[in-house]
């Protein structure tokens, strides 16, 4: 039964997930956090870094780490089959559609307009990741934890003055946290 619940829950996310990877963070942590408990919120943070440190799109790498997680080794495969499946077909059909109809002007005015939604869906996304990162017991009126802000700022200042690869400023947050956390125990 948790195979086909694997299934059928990332199936729903590669179907639903419009606009990659950012935008299908909410209906992942809506599956594995909220609606089956598959994950907590700290551990669904550390499936988003994992994911984002290893080669390929968040949401198969997602499905494949819940899967191992919970039902081994068949678990990553269904879970992953159910994410890529419904894109596969759904990206066909629509690049088939594409191609024939690209010059309507009602398809472009369809495009444009899901654009704002998209941003919104990363938006959101985004603003889960970083209450959970500044405040890893959950979000109250308490200071954030002061090492997860300064990594957080660093991080953003040197992505956006410099542009290094994301990977590189990945893994020099994750060494400077490690030791900061690990002097002040």
């Amino acid at each position: 039964m948790i195979y086909l619940q694997l299934f059928w829950s990332f199936f729903q996310i590669g179907l639903l997930s419009f606009g990659g990877g950012y935008a299908a963070l909410p209906l992942i942590r809506e599956q594995v956090v909220e609606q089956h408990h598959w994950l907590t919120m700290a551990e669904f943070s550390d499936l988003i870094t994992i994911s984002q440190m290893t080669p390929g799109p968040i949401a198969i790498n997602s499905a494949t780490f819940v899967g191992i997680q919970i039902a081994g080794t068949w678990g990553a495969v269904v879970s992953t089959l159910g994410c890529v499946i419904p894109s596969c077909v759904v990206v066909s059909l629509l690049a088939f559609l594409y191609y024939r109809y690209r010059t309507l002007s009602v398809l472009q005015g369809a495009l444009y307009g899901i654009r704002p939604a998209v941003v919104a869906l990363i938006a959101s996304a985004g603003l889960t990741l970083l209450i959970q990162a500044w405040w890893p017991g959950g979000f109250a009126w308490n200071a954030p934890d002061a090492v997860a802000v300064v990594l957080f700022a660093g991080a953003l200042l040197v992505l956006r003055r410099w542009k290094p690869d994301p990977v590189l400023v990945m893994l020099g947050c994750g060494v400077i946290g490690g030791a900061v956390y690990l002097l002040l125990g």
